[in-house]
């Protein structure tokens, strides 16, 4: 696979990552603990070296299940996690941004992931209570520690990125992005081109809704926070429906599936952005990785655009308490 580099600190990674969350959170029921090890060493083999986790899903499982998985190549592979959540026994669950706080969940990931340097290190959610420049600023001290290699911010807003940047060098922004979720185009993605910042989207196909297997009958288990999402009420999802059917009849004329579509056109979009599609699938991956040799045509990209004009999603990406998290 191609790699792509994020930021301007020499992290160079494949083109696709893997985002991990959904293999024991927030999609049902938690996977085999093996079939997933066995997914994600299958990954690597097939040219993926970005891996994304954070310490909240589960939580602290995740990065327990990528670190084992990742273990025998952690020399080969890029691992990101996230912190910025107050989590344990005595945590409130809200947000935590405060400096001891960051030292001390950079102490437990290295311990849960199994290595010596956290490779990119994203605050996970903008915490008004801290100053950015003092999450840079703690950020810059692990940095110089050796503990965190690269800085990360996820969900942050233009203004929020340049003062990070100004204390420490921010590699790169993780925020949804998908042709169904367009917002980031706004400010954040002009921003990053501005400063030299990678761009990480996450949820590239709409939470599994841009593969096309999704429709109004689908149900979701207990643990699937898409049973909570405006965007996937029985009726949200009936309506979106033509969006399927734009990339259905362009991956026709590709030899390509929606989500294969999907992927090729973010990858289009910019060298330095890196999409991280997550399943819990061997087909699935195999499908994904398969995205990053489709080419899509100026013609194919204006047509995407001329077509996607005339459709209108509907429902918001999360409910308003959530929304709150990130002010979009």
């Amino acid at each position: 696979m191609q790699t792509r580099k994020l930021g301007s600190g020499g992290l160079e990674i494949s083109a696709l990552g893997l985002g991990c969350m959904g293999m024991n959170h927030h999609r049902g029921p938690a996977a085999d603990k093996g079939e997933m090890i066995a997914l994600i060493r299958t990954a690597v083999e097939r040219g993926v070296t970005f891996f994304d986790t954070a310490e909240v899903y589960g939580p602290f499982t995740n990065e327990e299940l990528v670190g084992e998985a990742l273990a025998p190549y952690k020399n080969h592979v890029v691992i990101a996690t996230k912190f910025g959540f107050d989590l344990g026994p005595s945590g409130s669950g809200g947000l935590n941004s405060h400096p001891e706080h960051i030292r001390q969940v950079a102490e437990d990931s290295l311990k849960r992931l199994r290595v010596e340097t956290i490779e990119l290190f994203y605050q996970h959610r903008v915490d008004p209570s801290v100053p950015i420049e003092d999450v840079a600023g703690a950020v810059k001290d692990l940095i110089s520690q050796g503990k965190v290699k690269h800085f990360g911010l996820s969900e942050a807003g233009a203004s929020t990125i340049r003062r990070a940047n100004v204390v420490q060098p921010v590699a790169a922004v993780q925020s949804e992005y998908s042709l169904w979720w367009r917002e980031p185009e706004e400010e954040v993605l002009p921003i990053c081109e501005e400063l030299g910042i990678g761009f990480v989207p996450y949820s590239p196909l709409g939470r599994g809704f841009l593969t096309g297997t999704i429709d109004e009958m689908t149900t979701f288990g207990s643990n699937d926070n898409r049973s909570t999402l405006p965007r996937f009420t029985t009726e949200a999802r009936k309506a979106n429906q033509p969006v399927i059917g734009l990339l259905e009849e362009i991956g026709r004329e590709e030899g390509a599936t929606p989500a294969q579509i999907a992927l090729a056109w973010l990858l289009a979009q910019k060298p330095w952005i890196v999409p991280i599609p997550g399943t819990t699938r061997r087909h699935r991956l195999e499908e994904n990785i398969s995205a990053a040799a489709i080419e899509l045509r100026i013609g194919d990209l204006e047509n995407i655009e001329q077509a996607f004009s005339r459709i209108s999603v509907q429902g918001d990406r999360y409910p308003q308490a959530e929304r709150e998290l990130t002010g979009r």
